[in-house]
Formats: C-alpha cells, sequence, structure tokens
C-alpha cells in the first residue's frame, strides 16, 4: 500500500467528497448535501484555514482541515474510509494536525461531531478530547445534533 499524506488542493475535492458521503453511508439517515450544506467542500484548500489529506494508491481516504479561531482551533473534516481504520494511518493524519496546532502557538483544540459517530467518540477519547457536555442542532437534511468536545495542548 503506497500512502502520502499531502495538502489538499482544490482539485482533490471530488475525492474528498467521495470519503465523506461513503463515511456518511454507515450512519444512516445521514446524507452528504455538498450544494445545500457544504459549498466549502467544492474548494477545500481555498475554504479552510488548513486541510490536508491521505491518499492511498492515487485514492483520498482520509481528511482533515482546521478553522483558526483566535485562542482555539477547530478540527474539521476529520474522516477515514473503513478499510484503513485501525491501521495507524488516521493517527498520522492527526499528528499532522497537531503540527499545525502547535506552530499557530495555540492549545486549545475545539470540534463537534455526529451524536450517532460512536466509533469517532471513543477515538477522540481515546487521542485526549474530553466532551464538554455541550450540544447542537444543525437542523440540516439529516437532522443532525452534535456534541463538543475539547483538548488542552501542554
Amino acid at each position: 500500500m503506497s500512502s502520502q499524506l499531502r495538502p489538499a488542493i482544490d482539485e482533490d475535492a471530488d475525492g474528498i467528497i467521495a470519503l465523506i458521503a461513503r463515511c456518511y453511508a454507515d450512519y444512516p439517515p445521514n446524507v452528504l448535501d455538498v450544494d445545500g450544506e457544504e459549498p466549502e467542500l467544492r474548494t477545500p484548500a481555498s475554504s479552510f484555514d488548513w486541510f490536508w489529506v491521505l491518499e492511498v494508491n492515487d485514492e483520498i481516504l482520509g481528511s482533515i482541515a482546521a478553522a483558526n479561531y483566535g485562542d482555539a482551533i477547530e478540527m474539521k473534516k476529520y474522516y477515514i474510509h473503513p478499510k484503513l481504520r485501525g491501521t495507524g494511518q488516521g493517527r498520522k493524519l492527526h499528528e499532522a494536525f497537531l503540527d499545525y496546532v502547535r506552530q499557530q502557538g495555540v492549545h486549545k483544540i475545539v470540534l463537534w461531531t455526529d451524536t450517532r459517530f460512536d466509533l469517532a467518540h471513543k477515538v477522540y477519547t481515546h487521542m485526549g478530547y474530553r466532551p464538554t457536555g455541550q450540544s447542537r442542532e444543525l437542523h440540516d437534511i439529516s437532522e443532525t445534533t452534535e456534541f463538543h468536545f475539547e483538548m488542552t495542548l501542554a
């Protein structure tokens, strides 16, 4: 397996969209509505402060992005294709994200995750993120409710 971790470019949009749609498929009734709800996925590199992908054999099988908010950075679009889960590839992607956060001199990371993504919640907790007890409803096509997590870096 030939894998490459690299900064995303806007031309990666189709691969990133396919990855996220595949991940959503594991959690019905989630549906990825790019044009109606997530048009920034059409221009990933231009729409986020930082965006990286994991490419395996010329297919995007992992993604992670960041949005800077002064004293915190929000982790966004962290997806790993099911066939790579448990292989350590997601950890590599997350380490690249942590390197970015440290370079920004920020010590607080926040994220929002769909309440249905049970496996993700376990992974986040294992990586050191803690649920804050906050939740929000997105009023989207999938009727998503999200949990809030955060982590403070030393």
